[in-house]
C-alpha cells in the first residue's frame, strides 16, 4: 500500500503574499536572516501583521546551513512568548531552520497544553522546495543531518515571485539545478508512483524551458514565477518518494567543505543518472528507461534507452556550462590532498545519509567513492 501526502495550502502568484491578511492569531513569531531584513523584505511581512494587530518577536540570526546552536537560540526565543503563527521567510536553511525550532520546541512542551502554532513558510530562492517537504537539513560540525517528519510540515506555503526576483544569478544556478536535482531523483525513486512522477515530469519541463531565462535576465517574471512554482512542485514529489544519493554524497560534501548545497548537487548530479542507469553496463534498468523517458519529452535523441540516457546527462551539463557552473570539485577551489584526506569520512557520512536507501540502484562505499572521485576529477561522462 502506497500513500501521497498533502498538507501546505499554497498561495501562489502576483501578490500571494497578501494572503497574510486572511491569518488569524495574536502573537507571532517570524524566523529569518539579516539579509532579508538588510534589503526590506522582513518589512512586507511585518507591516502585514501590524495592519492585523498582530505583534511579532524577530529571530534574524538564522545563517546559511543553521547548526544545532541556531536551532537551540531559536527555541530560546520562541519559548518566551509561545506564539499561534511560526512564519519563516527565506531559502532553504531559513525554513529548514524553523522546521527544527518548533519540532524540537513542541517536543519539550506538548505535555503543557500549548497548541501547535500555525506554520507559514514564504520562500525566498526557488530551490529547496522546503516550504512543502516533511525535511529539514541542520548541520553540526562538518556534518549534515537529515531530520524528516511529517510534523515539520508547514501549514500554509506562499509563493510570490516578487521576493525572488532580485536573486543573483549565481544563487538562480545554484538553486535551480537543486530544483532539478529533486525532480530527477524523485522520479527514479525506489518509493516513486503515478502521482511523485507526475509531479517530477511537470519539474522538469519547466526547468529546461524557464531556468537559463531566470538566470540571464532576473527580471522576466514569467520565468521567475515558473521556476518558483518548479520548486514547489518538485518539493511535493520528493517529500513522497524521497531522494537519492545525489543529495547524499551533496550532503556530505556540502558539510565539510562549505559548498552551497545546490551547487554540490550540480556538481555530482551527472555521475550519479550515469551511475543509476549502469550506463556503462547494460544501461536497461528502470531507472535508465525512466531517464530515457525524460529525454523523449524533452524531445532530446532517445531512439534507445543508451542514447537517451546520454542525452539527458548532455542536457544536464549544458545547463551547468550556460549557467558557469564549476565542471568539478576540483575547480571549486578544494586542493586534491584536502579532498583525499577527507574521502573516507565522506563516503562513511554519505552511506549513512537518509536519502541514499531509496535511491534506486544499490551502492557500495566503494560507489560512493568512484563517484566522488569522477565528480571531483571532472571526467567527461560522453
Amino acid at each position: 500500500m502506497n500513500e501521497f501526502l498533502i498538507k501546505p495550502k499554497i498561495y501562489f502568484g502576483a501578490n500571494a503574499l497578501e494572503c497574510i491578511e486572511t491569518l488569524d492569531g495574536r502573537n507571532a513569531f517570524i524566523v529569518t536572516d539579516k539579509a532579508m531584513v538588510k534589503f526590506g523584505l522582513t518589512d512586507k511581512v511585518c507591516a502585514i501583521l501590524q495592519r492585523k494587530q498582530i505583534n511579532y518577536r524577530l529571530y534574524d540570526d538564522v545563517a546559511s546551513d543553521p547548526d544545532i546552536s541556531a536551532i537551540v537560540k531559536g527555541m530560546k526565543l520562541m519559548d518566551e512568548n509561545f506564539p499561534d503563527l511560526v512564519i519563516a521567510l527565506g531559502g532553504g536553511s531559513v525554513i529548514d531552520a524553523a522546521k527544527a525550532v518548533i519540532y524540537a520546541l513542541w517536543h519539550c512542551r506538548k505535555d503543557t497544553g500549548l497548541t501547535k502554532p500555525c506554520f507559514i513558510a514564504i520562500p525566498t530562492t526557488s530551490g529547496t522546495g522546503s516550504e512543502v517537504t516533511s525535511f529539514s537539513v541542520i548541520k553540526s560540525r562538518t556534518e549534515k543531518l537529515v531530520i524528516v517528519d511529517e510534523f515539520m510540515l508547514p501549514d500554509i506555503a506562499i509563493l510570490d515571485p516578487s521576493l525572488v526576483q532580485s536573486v543573483p544569478p549565481a544563487i538562480t544556478a545554484d538553486t535551480g539545478m537543486d530544483v532539478l536535482c529533486h525532480a530527477l531523483e524523485a522520479y527514479v525513486s525506489r518509493q516513486a508512483n503515478d502521482f511523485t512522477d507526475a509531479l517530477a515530469e511537470k519539474t522538469v519541463k519547466l526547468v529546461f524551458g524557464h531556468l537559463i531565462d531566470c538566470y540571464n535576465n532576473g527580471n522576466n517574471a514569467l520565468a521567475r514565477e515558473k521556476m518558483h512554482n518548479a520548486s514547489c512542485i518538485a518539493g511535493m514529489s520528493f517529500t513522497n518518494a524521497s531522494l537519492g544519493i545525489t543529495h547524499s554524497l551533496a550532503h556530505a560534501l556540502g558539510g565539510m567543505f562549505a559548498i552551497p548545497h545546490g551547487k554540490a548537487n550540480a556538481l555530482l548530479m551527472s555521475y550519479v543518472v550515469a551511475f543509476n542507469a549502469d550506463f556503462y553496463g547494460s544501461c536497461d534498468n528502470q531507472a535508465a528507461r525512466k531517464y530515457a523517458e525524460l529525454a523523449r519529452m524533452l524531445a532530446l535523441p532517445a531512439e534507445t534507452t543508451r542514447q537517451g540516457v546520454n542525452s539527458l546527462i548532455v542536457a544536464i551539463n549544458v545547463l551547468k556550462e550556460e549557467m558557469n557552473i564549476p565542471t568539478s570539485i576540483r575547480a571549486v577551489g578544494i586542493s586534491e590532498s584536502a579532498f583525499s584526506e577527507r574521502l573516507s569520512s565522506l563516503v562513511h557520512q554519505a552511506l549513512k545519509d537518509n536519502c541514499t536507501p531509496t535511491n534506486p540502484r544499490d551502492v557500495s562505499a566503494w560507489d560512493m567513492e568512484t563517484l566522488y572521485q569522477q565528480a571531483y576529477a571532472g571526467v567527461a561522462m560522453s
